[in-house]
């Protein structure tokens, strides 16, 4: 079963990157272009020649876009439903599509939304080349940070659960997931690396394109992997009452 789940996540995951790829082709590669030119303004401004690329952009906003989306489809689709098979059964009696559907929302929220809310993507000439490496180790720790009070507050959801009931819990749950993550962002410092200049606009825009290409990526993964395992149980199901 597990093995069919998981060639089931990476469809869906493939299915998810191909979506993805449509959204970030048109909305995201627009304000893309619009930072390379102010990037590449800065650079003449400063008498400084413009970097080589060793790949073009034509090739880099379709071929490599598209390669690199697709694969980072899959391989989530595959953890994906990993993941779901291990919850599937343990979080209340909850429909295959429900689960999924359940999955992908507290993934998107706490490996995406609440990072990002802390560290949100900057395009190119935002942020110093010197602390890349800093600023990359801070986003990682706030996703570490998300990821583990989620895992601390669906456990504790479940043990009051058995004394409040599954809504209480649950609620109680969220509850004590935001005050962690509204904690994490307060400790954790600010970085502001924005250039005097910038389109306060394209840089709104990269942002929310950004977010967009992750919200459609779990929505659709989501979706497609609830239908495809629910039509799995369904047919395991069947041929069980057959036999």
């Amino acid at each position: 079963m597990v093995r069919a789940l998981l060639v089931r996540g990476m469809l869906a995951g493939l299915l998810a990157g191909l979506a993805a790829f449509a959204f970030a082709w048109g909305f995201g590669e627009p304000q893309l272009n619009l930072a390379l030119s102010f990037e590449h303004h800065l650079q003449h401004m400063a008498g400084q020649p413009h970097d080589p690329e060793l790949v073009s952009r034509a090739v880099q906003s379709t071929a490599g876009l598209l390669t690199g989306i697709v694969v980072y489809g899959c391989a989530l689709g595959g953890l994906f439903a990993l993941a779901f098979a291990y919850a599937y059964g343990r979080i209340g009696s909850l429909s295959p599509r429900a689960t999924a559907a359940l999955l992908a929302g507290a993934g998107f929220i706490v490996l995406i939304l609440v990072p990002q809310l802390k560290y949100p993507a900057n395009p190119p000439a935002v942020g110093d080349p010197e602390t890349i490496g800093f600023r990359t180790a801070l986003h990682f720790t706030m996703l570490g940070l998300s990821l583990i009070s989620a895992v601390a507050a669906v456990s504790t959801g479940k043990q009051l659960a058995r004394r409040l009931g599954g809504w209480n819990g649950a609620v109680v749950a969220a509850a004590a997931y935001v005050v962690a993550s509204v904690a994490a962002m307060l400790i954790l410092p600010w970085v502001n690396e924005i250039p005097a200049g910038f389109p306060a606009t394209a840089l709104w825009n990269f942002r929310l394109a950004a977010l967009g290409v992750e919200a459609v990526l779990w929505t659709v993964l989501g979706l497609v992997f609830g239908a495809l395992a629910e039509r799995q149980f369904s047919s395991v199901s069947a041929n069980a009452r057959i036999g």
